[in-house]
């Protein structure tokens, strides 16, 4: 590799690390023009008034067509062999025995005619001898982020529960499912040898945020990790946690330590005037049940080093990287990556899952053919990566005569499993986002992940807030029944409003309209009549309890680290092509991404490119990883016009619709102001005296689009095919490509557009494109990919800083449940339940109802049904599918009686809001709040299972 070029950074679009790679959705809707007819500019799934009619896939997708890596086979993808091979994996149920082997005697003998023993078996000594290892410890990637080993070798104990020990492969398909099937459940096949207790990995990580704010809310911090510039990280000795200690001069963690010791001191030292409230909560492991199981199929061409992949994954671009730095210690050439990828929805659990790399192990030992390796249920179940389960101890202190909260203290622990993934960012993002909508001027909040020999968790919807905004919402709603508060009052109290400080000192982005949400929530019929509610239907259904429960949450949006690109450019006929990363993950991305396009430019592209990771125009590199630069080598580095904290971001953290649909607003308004806004202005102005124009006072914030046509004004409505005719005929731009970096804040540049002059824009990167009637000398300068790089003259990036700020985005929901609870068979039941939601202007508000209905479903499992067991007896033993775990049914998620609102944005500048997660979450504690008003229980642990109930009943 190239020295000082991380794994991250691009020489040039399409190489990384000596190694050509092309990225593309697979064929099919993802591929098609959005614009069916080519004489109809309105394409079938856009109504007449310009909006949405259904998903621009949907009737793809209803009616069959591929769109998932899963519905491919080698013979339909063009170029590759017909033939291909199938592989499955022998899993260990054991992680505390030395694997010894594996015998496959089950299959038959090898000269018996009917035998079903593979063709080829790969073995964890086979891949440490061609030096086949997981990537990470440099390069961008932590030590032990995919695990130390693939496969594991004969004479180690395995890591954790479930750990893959041998591939099989078969030539012959009927072949490979018979063999499958017989050795399911054959616990007799992997063979174990000596006790040697566990082999878990070194524990993840820990951290702690502590603040202390001031006298008042706007008043300067005593300390805050943001004003202190370090977040506490502690170190493990054992499973004990160390943290740095106070009085350790020169440490920067000794004034964090400092307020720990003071917050301590002052839940110590509180009196009769104060309530001390301290409560447990357990939130469980669950499977977030994707449709698509994992699968991927690999062809890698022995003869020129070429590497062919099908995979389903959230983030292409990590899955190319990862792969290269795999490749490098390897016995493997690699001269090409070509990679394709479908649809897929997982939840979270397929951004940086393993299982592609395994995909791709399996296709490096296929003999030259292609090999599927495809995950049934059993397996997925066992394999796929879990929502963290946490432990967690919280401590509330109120006012009694105010109300008002003065402390809060979390002290949270973990389980990560066998392999490390994003445990440690998991449980900091919880951590931080504990405080829920309230404002604490004190807390300390801590946490630990530890290694065990579960199946690995990672990012799972929600990524660790559910688990501990739970606990916060439950635990408010205690203190206010022990002060004989209504809990919405106490809410009020407590708010986190505008212009507040979170508990990382920093203040949120925009107004927090938490108010709003609690006003709708105290007026709607469900809470303000439950008292009568609850009186008149247990009086009418003698052993049935009613309860009605509140919770209201706020959820961060984004990484701190998000980086997007999107392309535009119009031909001479005016078909106009948009190419970015975003690619369909089931939130409707592909639809809403083309209608941002239709706001500022009257339609939506005519032909779209997702998913896309190569951008020949964005020459850029990034050799730094943005969470650990200092602020002194990213002013060094941003001097380079080429140079950016991060290239692209995967498909995770809620980020579609406000960063990746910012790149995308962003290039559409430009492609209006430095294309079609001057090809107007020259069309208007043809005449004598400067034509209609002159006359007028008009200017680019005028600008309507009208039945297809440019208008605004008062001046003649041009088609938009005119328009972007003479913006080539004038060689004007007619083609924008823009890269953008989020770190709690947009970076700004400017650069000196030829012909346009210096433009400011909320991006670091800027390239365009001229029109066929440019000049030869204008025309030269379109070298990255048919576009002209526009180096920046300056540039302003976040300050590194805000790395400690966790989070500066958020959207907010409130939801309102109604429960029953049967005293017969202990059985808790959502009867209905009401959300109202807060996420700025919606894009399609169609799309935003299908992810509420969703989250709430999936947070109605959470809080009453799914569990997995984390050690023996649970997924890993591979008898786990969705006969043994219960997902809710229509019948369990109130599908009939759910409602919901969606507060109006402020104004029509309002942005969009990432609100994917944030809706899963309120509907666990409502639940929880609901159970305790029908039964007199706050339950200290989800799931509520009847098992759990009739404990408290009896």
């Amino acid at each position: 590799m190239a020295k000082g070029l991380s794994r991250r950074g691009f020489l040039k679009a399409g190489l990384v690390s000596g190694v050509a790679y092309k990225i593309a959705m697979l064929a099919g809707p993802a591929r098609a023009d959005l614009v069916e007819e080519p004489r109809n500019r309105v394409p079938h799934w856009v109504g007449a008034d310009g909006k949405a009619r259904f998903r621009y896939d949907a009737v793809a997708k209803v009616t069959g067509d591929k769109t998932f890596g899963r519905d491919f086979r080698a013979i339909d993808m063009a170029g590759w062999p017909r033939e291909q091979t199938h592989a499955f994996m022998i899993f260990g149920d054991r992680a505390d025995h030395a694997f010894e082997g594996i015998d496959l005697s089950a299959l038959g003998a090898a000269g018996d005619a009917d035998n079903l023993l593979p063709d080829r078996i790969v073995m964890g000594a086979d891949l440490v001898r061609d030096g086949v290892l997981p990537p990470g410890g440099s390069e961008g990637l932590p030590a032990g982020f995919y695990g130390d080993v693939f496969l594991v070798p004969a004479g180690e104990t395995p890591r954790f529960l479930g750990q893959p020990v041998a591939m099989l492969f078969y030539r012959d398909f009927g072949r490979y499912d018979a063999a499958k099937r017989r050795i399911r459940f054959d616990t007799e096949v992997v063979k174990w040898g000596a006790h040697t207790g566990p082999n878990t990995p070194a524990n993840y990580g820990s951290g702690r945020y502590v603040r202390i704010g001031g006298a008042r809310p706007d008043d300067r911090d005593v300390y805050s990790p943001l004003d202190g510039g370090t977040t506490v990280l502690g170190r493990f000795e054992g499973d004990a946690v160390l943290w740095p200690a106070a009085d350790e001069a020169g440490d920067p963690n000794a004034r964090a330590m400092w307020a720990v010791a003071e917050v301590d001191r002052e839940i110590a030292a509180a009196g009769d005037d104060a309530l001390v409230l301290t409560r447990e909560h357990y939130s469980q492991s669950i499977d977030a049940s994707a449709m698509e199981a994992d699968n991927g199929l690999v062809w890698y061409d022995l003869v020129t080093g070429t590497l062919h992949a099908v995979l389903g994954t959230q983030s292409p671009y990590e899955t190319v990287t990862s792969t290269v730095s795999m490749f490098e210690p390897s016995r493997f050439r690699l001269t090409k990556f070509d990679l394709s990828i479908g649809y897929t929805v997982g939840y979270g659990t397929k951004d940086h899952s393993v299982f592609p790399l395994y995909a791709i192990v399996a296709g490096l030992y296929g003999e030259g053919r292609p090999v599927r390796l495809a995950l049934d249920r059993f397996e997925h179940f066992r394999t796929a990566m879990k929502r963290h389960p946490f432990w967690m101890k919280s401590t509330l202190v109120v006012d009694r005569t105010t109300g008002a909260f003065r402390i809060l203290k979390g002290e949270y622990r973990t389980d990560g499993g066998g392999r490390r993934n994003y445990s440690p960012e998991v449980s900091l993002v919880g951590t931080s986002a504990a405080q829920s909508v309230y404002y604490f001027p004190k807390s300390d909040l801590s946490v630990a992940s530890y290694a065990s020999r579960a199946v690995e968790s990672g990012s799972t919807r929600g990524y660790g807030t559910v688990q501990t905004m739970t606990a916060t919402e439950v635990l408010v709603d205690a203190a206010a029944a022990e002060l004989g508060i209504d809990p919405i009052a106490l809410r009020r109290k407590n708010l986190f409003r505008s212009g507040m400080k979170n508990t990382q000192g920093a203040v949120p982005g925009g107004a927090l309209r938490n108010e709003e949400i609690l006003d709708r929530a105290a007026a709607h019929p469900l809470w303000r009549d439950r008292v009568a509610a609850k009186a008149a239907f247990e009086a009418a259904n003698p052993g049935k309890r009613y309860g009605v429960g509140y919770a209201q949450v706020q959820k961060d949006f984004g990484s701190g680290a998000e980086a997007a690109i999107t392309t535009l450019f119009f031909d001479a006929s005016g078909r106009l092509t948009m190419r970015q990363q975003g690619m369909e993950m089931g939130t409707g991305l592909t639809t809403a991404q083309a209608m941002m396009v239709a706001d500022v430019i009257g339609r939506v592209p005519d032909a779209c490119d997702y998913g896309a990771t190569n951008f020949p125009e964005m020459p850029l590199v990034s050799n730094e990883i943005p969470y650990s630069i200092s602020q002194q080598d990213q002013d060094r580095l941003a001097a380079d016009p080429h140079w950016t904290p991060t290239y692209l971001s995967g498909m995770t953290a809620s980020n579609s619709v406000y960063y990746i649909g910012h790149a995308t607003r962003t290039a559409a308004q430009a492609l209006l102001t430095l294309s079609l806004w001057p090809a107007a202005v020259a069309l208007w102005s043809r005449g004598p005296g400067g034509g209609q124009f002159a006359a007028l006072s008009v200017t680019p914030a005028d600008l309507r689009f009208v039945d297809g046509a440019l208008a605004g004004g008062g001046l003649e409505p041009l088609p938009l095919e005119r328009v972007v005719a003479a913006a080539h005929d004038l060689g004007l731009v007619t083609g924008v490509s823009v890269h953008t970096f989020n770190r709690w804040r947009w970076a700004t540049a400017t650069f000196d557009v030829p012909g346009v002059g210096p433009t400011t824009l909320p991006v670091d990167a800027l390239s365009v494109q001229y029109g066929e009637g440019a000049a030869p000398e204008r025309k030269a300068l379109m070298t990255a990919g048919g576009f002209h790089f526009v180096p920046r003259t300056t540039v302003t990036y976040p300050e590194t800083a805000l790395n400690n700020a966790g989070v500066t985005y958020y959207t907010s929901v409130g939801t309102i449940t109604e429960v029953v609870v049967d005293t017969a068979t202990c059985e808790a039941r959502v009867t209905s339940h009401h959300s109202i939601l807060e996420c700025g202007n919606q894009v399609v508000p169609e799309l935003v109802s299908g992810q509420l209905q969703g989250g709430l479903a999936m947070g109605i499992g959470h809080a009453l049904y799914e569990e997995l067991p984390l050690y023996e007896g649970g997924p890993a033993d591979g008898t786990w599918n969705w006969n043994r775990y219960r997902l809710p049914h229509a019948a369990d998620v109130a599908v009939w009686k759910q409602t919901s609102e969606i507060l109006p944005p402020l104004s029509d500048t309002d942005p969009p809001k990432g609100m994917a997660e944030v809706v899963m979450i309120a509907v666990v504690p409502a639940i929880i709040n609901a159970v305790a008003h029908a039964i007199g229980h706050r339950f200290s642990e989800t799931p509520i299972t009847p098992a759990r109930i009739r404990e408290v009943l009896a």
